[in-house]
């Protein structure tokens, strides 16, 4: 075995398990769910059926992520963050469908935000905790609020590199921290 579980959690068969992967105390991954190498889920993380996780991700504890959610590498998911996968939740409904979510590489999930179903968010955007997204957020993008507003742009690093939310930066958004750097 390429990967690491603690002895707690549950990864049902024809689960895919990428190399180096780590699975905590509690985690359910269910069958035909893929995990991409290097991928860590915290405590109490669930993954659901279908579910499809790039390389890298960090998925902090008591997570759960249901069918129809596509997480790219490299993303960070903060603690007790929600995605939901139904507009119409009832708890029998004979026309349930499932509304496909897609988290772009990079993306940062602040802790306690939710996610409803059917939005992008997009490359290395940032999602601040506690937000409730109902709309796509575009690469690079900061949203904060109840709903989600646009609130700057980040540059890859992490650091907000403009608070200027309603006029995007030409080119890739940077800090003034990278931008010396790279000068």
């Amino acid at each position: 075995m390429s990967w690491t579980a603690h002895e707690s959690a549950v990864v049902e068969p024809d689960a895919v398990i990428g190399e180096g992967a780590l699975i905590w105390h509690h985690a359910h991954v269910r069958s035909g769910a893929h995990i991409g190498a290097g991928t860590s889920l915290g405590k109490n993380v669930y993954i659901d059926a279908g579910v499809r996780i790039g390389a890298r991700v960090k998925i902090q504890n008591n997570v759960s992520v249901y069918h129809g959610v596509t997480i790219s590498d490299e993303v960070f998911l903060g603690p007790s963050c929600v995605f939901t996968n139904d507009r119409y939740p009832r708890a029998r409904a004979a026309d349930w469908q499932v509304v496909p979510t897609y988290v772009g590489r990079g993306a940062s999930v602040g802790a306690n935000a939710t996610i409803v179903c059917g939005v992008t968010l997009g490359d290395w955007c940032v999602v601040g905790a506690g937000s409730v997204v109902t709309h796509d957020v575009a690469a690079h993008q900061l949203v904060l609020g109840n709903p989600a507003r646009a609130a700057g742009w980040m540059c890859k690093c992490g650091r907000v590199a403009s608070r200027d939310a309603a006029t995007p930066p030409a080119g890739t958004p940077q800090c003034a921290e990278c931008r010396d750097r790279d000068a």
